[in-house]
């Protein structure tokens, strides 16, 4: 399964350890070295502090050799992406004998979760920088140059970014995605993201809708709406989510919901592809399916993240739905938006799970018919809940095997899934060239799946109609027929 980038807790392995690279400011006289590893919120983060450092003198590059500040942007999500920061570490520790004058940041959620430890266990390392402090950056590298070594992992409550224009780094220039919310108030005891990025905020609305113009404006014709969990996106004049119900009978009144904003979006560029992620089941109200439905540039794409179809373990996971909830989600979706893919997220082998909760999720996922899938065996990270509370109790071959029968049923209802767009007319977006021919343009059609047609006289961001012929397990293949009335 190559399922494509766009979910705060999925990584997209293609994608890892990207360097970004802006055009240059002539005036700049110092280099950037930036290599993001994790979600889209953290390659999304990184345009924002290159943004931050441009304004301070850092043009960026691609060679780590003539760099005078190196920065990784990391994630905590998993060990595995842990340990590969490491190694980048080790790999940054030998240039630096080359060119002591270069220093080395930590930014992001692991910089948050190990904290100063970073400047004891990894000498290399000058600079720890958790996710709220990129404001901070200025000060904290003239610490670095005045050769201090710097900290700054305070989690803010109002922090959003929402004031500094990011600037689009290793873009299509057809996709771009906007940071709507910062932070998560889910529990979740798998997870470490509530400890790493701090309380849930959201972003002011109207900065949103500027951002989503001004990316109209410079050729963008798709976003998504990026947060931990975007369904619980509440404006109501800044402060945090959970302290609304403190907030005046004016500010209730005016506040702004998830399914407000959406509609916001849509009607500010209706000629602008609008997608979203992640989802979380709990929050999920039914206004946000009734506006999706009634706006043709929303997508008819959900990614909705269930973990697990054994209400044991939901409740073990602290994921505040149940399987009839799901359910009964899914049945609304599948009634207001028939067309409308679904991709899920799965965690085999979390503590306690049994051969009768491992049936369950497989259940489930006959149920549902996922379209897509994010699926992988649990791995305990220090700091959680489950990690505090739970004994990781299921042995790894049961895992491998659980998570290996989960991925089979994914792979066969994403080709079921995958066949019902063949014989159809559909609007593909076109996204640049096809991996496998020059002679082919590649795109999505609103349900996110990816389609492949001969170029022909089409342009890279062009709404076409493609007459879809045939598949392969994920991929569309067809050819265009004309324009598309959005073009």
């Amino acid at each position: 399964m190559k399922p494509t980038l766009g979910t705060e807790k999925v990584l997209d392995e293609t994608v890892q350890g990207t360097t970004l690279t802006l055009s240059e400011n002539s005036k700049n006289t110092r280099k950037l070295y930036i290599e993001s590893y994790g979600c889209a919120m953290n390659f999304s983060d990184s345009e924002i502090v290159a943004s931050i450092l441009e304004k301070e003198g850092f043009n960026t590059t691609q060679e780590l050799a003539e760099a005078d500040l190196v920065l990784v942007n990391t994630c905590s999500i998993r060990e595995k992406a842990e340990l590969t920061v490491r190694k980048r570490l080790e790999k940054f520790n030998a240039v630096k004998k080359i060119n002591p004058k270069m220093k080395v940041g930590v930014l992001g959620c692991m910089a948050e979760r190990l904290k100063d430890k970073f400047l004891d266990e990894e000498k290399i390392v000058d600079m720890v920088v958790g996710p709220d402090a990129y404001k901070d950056l200025p000060h904290l590298i003239q610490e670095i140059d005045e050769g201090r070594n710097a900290v700054n992992v305070i989690l803010s409550k109002d922090e959003t970014y929402g004031d500094v224009a990011p600037v689009r780094l290793n873009t299509n220039g057809v996709n771009a995605f906007v940071s709507i919310t910062r932070g998560c108030d889910n529990m979740c005891t798998f997870c470490v993201v509530p400890f790493t990025r701090g309380r849930e905020r959201s972003r002011n609305p109207q900065s949103i809708i500027e951002e989503i113009n001004d990316l109209w404006d410079k050729g963008f014709r798709e976003i998504t709406l990026l947060g931990q969990n975007v369904d619980s996106y509440l404006w109501y004049g800044g402060g945090l989510k959970k302290d609304f119900e403190k907030a005046s009978e004016i500010q209730k009144a005016t506040s702004v919901n998830f399914s407000k904003l959406l509609e916001l979006c849509a009607l500010a560029q209706p000629k602008m592809r609008i997608r979203f992620s992640t989802s979380n089941p709990q929050d999920m109200t039914l206004d946000v399916i009734e506006t999706m439905a009634q706006y043709e540039n929303i997508c008819n794409y959900i990614h909705l993240p269930v973990q697990s179809g054994s209400n044991r373990i939901l409740k073990a996971m602290n994921r505040l739905h149940t399987r009839e909830e799901y359910f009964e989600l899914i049945d609304n979706i599948r009634k207001l938006i028939p067309d409308c893919s679904i991709s899920q997220d799965m965690i085999s082998g979390f503590p306690t799970e049994t051969e009768e909760d491992h049936q369950d999720t497989l259940s489930l996922m006959e149920y549902v018919k996922y379209d897509y899938g994010f699926m992988f065996a649990y791995s305990e990270r220090p700091g959680t809940m489950a990690a505090r509370k739970l004994d990781d109790d299921v042995p790894e071959d049961v895992k491998k095997r659980r998570l290996a029968e989960v991925i089979a049923l994914q792979r066969k209802h994403g080709h079921y899934r995958t066949q019902q767009h063949v014989g159809k007319t559909q609007e593909i977006l076109i996204e640049g060239t096809s991996k496998k021919s020059d002679a082919h343009w590649m795109g999505r059609n609103s349900q996110n799946t990816v389609a492949v047609f001969p170029k022909e006289h089409y342009k890279k961001g062009d709404f076409v109609m493609v007459k879809i012929n045939d598949c392969t397990s994920a991929t569309l293949i067809g050819e265009a027929v004309a324009y598309s009335k959005n073009n």
